[in-house]
């Protein structure tokens, strides 16, 4: 038996890896990956001498998929260290408040220092506000907006957020983007910060909230192909998927390939092309689901360089520098602060760019893009030394934003694909941008290509 899988990047390698266990030597399986090289949004680089991942650099450790991957692997994990993450917000960099959900405050006191005095008094009287009733699926920048002003948005929610989505609340679905705390208005909670009081413990946790492999998520991907032991067709974008009388041909500009069952793992446009004469209820779906662009640019500083205390900053969109210009950069990592495995040779930083609708510097080319950062980092922490290295990595169209009515949009392509024998969907479009919602729609997919097969 043949199996295609559609996208080389962490998504298709768990499946890869998946289907290899359940399958065994005898199966074909192979990858085919648009672009020159596997990984996608998982992709490590040499900086200063330093491996430092340029796209995705952490999992959330508290979901299980990641760390149960990476023991399965027999790859070490690292966690971060105590620095705490600060923001931008009104003019100044302040701490990042706890006692909040993705921003949302438990209680007034929470967010207390990130705000002016008129909108604390305005999160203040959200609790005393009619309850909140919630129809189907809403904006949750328009929610939060109506009840708490825009001020608590603006400063917390969509820095917090951007650094997920590369979004901004008002173009978020609240199901899709904070499902707890729809289920908690759905249970009849009276206010926002009743909801989110209910959903944040008492007592801060100790375990880590996020994992990372020192040598690099990229690394990830490596140890799956090593274990799946694919074919690999790398620049080989797949052009059309047809169905046969019993199974798919796939067609690349090189080759037309019969195979048994497909595992599409790519980005919800080029799923919506290829769907499209095979399942077009499914294809209709993807095809609303809309993409954000972003840039992260590395840069090795002189060692000595003395860094903020703190694992980075984020900056609001309305924040602007001194001289009155915008942020170029929406965050910055410490990299070196924040991971005790890079405190060590060059001094490491990123700088993130780019929020969806709001391309600004992305535009600009490489040399420009890095003179914006490092002016945003002189700004933030006063330093201004000249990097002895800089890796510029662009991910266009790398961010599926979550909007209103997410949830339904892939409950309906799930559907239309659950009637199709030998084809399954996977990746960050689906459930979740981070790499264990990935490695959990990949384990899925697997898994319903397996039973098809084996029966």
């Amino acid at each position: 038996m043949h199996v295609a899988v559609v996208g080389g990047g962490v998504s298709g390698a768990v499946a890869a890896h998946r289907l290899r266990a359940a399958l065994g030597d005898g199966a074909a399986i192979t990858i085919f990956e648009a672009s020159g090289e596997l990984g996608g949004k998982l992709h490590t680089a040499e900086v200063g001498g330093a491996r430092l991942d340029v796209g995705a650099e952490a999992f959330l450790a508290r979901r299980p998929e990641g760390a149960a991957l990476a023991a399965e692997l027999g790859l070490e994990l690292a966690h971060p260290t105590g620095a705490r993450s600060t923001v931008r917000a009104g003019g100044r960099v302040t701490r990042l408040p706890g006692g909040t959900l993705m921003g949302i405050p438990g209680s007034p006191d929470a967010v207390a220092d990130v705000l002016s005095p008129a909108a604390r008094e305005r999160v203040a009287a959200e609790a005393g506000l009619p309850p909140v009733t919630v129809d189907g699926d809403v904006a949750l920048g328009g929610l939060l907006r109506e009840r708490f002003g825009d001020e608590l948005v603006d400063r917390l929610v969509d820095p917090l957020l951007g650094g997920v989505y590369a979004g901004g609340a008002d173009g978020l679905g609240l199901r899709a983007t904070v499902p707890a705390l729809a289920a908690a208005l759905d249970r009849g909670a009276p206010s926002l910060t009743a909801a989110a009081a209910g959903l944040i413990p008492a007592a801060p946790s100790t375990a880590p909230v996020f994992g990372t492999v020192p040598d690099g998520l990229g690394t990830l991907v490596d140890r799956l192909v090593e274990r799946a032991k694919p074919q690999v067709r790398t620049g080989a974008p797949v052009t059309a998927l047809r169905r046969r009388e019993s199974g798919w041909r796939l067609e690349t500009a090189s080759e037309t390939v019969d195979i048994d069952a497909v595992v599409l793992a790519v980005p919800a446009p080029a799923a919506r092309k290829l769907l499209g004469g095979v399942v077009p209820a499914a294809a209709s779906a993807l095809g609303e689901i809309e993409l954000a662009s972003m840039a992260v640019v590395a840069m090795a500083l002189p060692p000595g360089t003395e860094l903020p205390q703190s694992s980075g900053v984020l900056i609001g969109a309305g924040e602007r520098r001194s001289d009155g210009a915008p942020f170029a950069a929406k965050a910055f990592t410490f990299s070196s602060r924040k991971w005790a495995h890079l405190d060590a040779g060059p001094v490491l930083v990123r700088g993130s760019v780019g929020r969806f609708g709001e391309p600004g510097a992305l535009h600009r080319d490489d040399d420009e893009l890095v003179r914006l950062v490092r002016a945003d980092l002189a700004e933030l922490t006063g330093i201004t030394a000249a990097p002895v290295d800089v890796v510029v990595q662009r991910w266009g169209g790398g961010l599926p934003q979550y909007g209103p009515g997410h949830v339904d949009r892939v409950e309906r392509a799930e559907r239309a694909i659950a009637e199709v024998p030998g084809l399954a969907l996977a990746g960050a479009a689906l459930h979740g941008v981070g790499v264990p919602a990935c490695i959990a729609t990949a384990t899925a997919a697997a898994a319903r290509i397996t039973s098809h097969l084996v029966r």
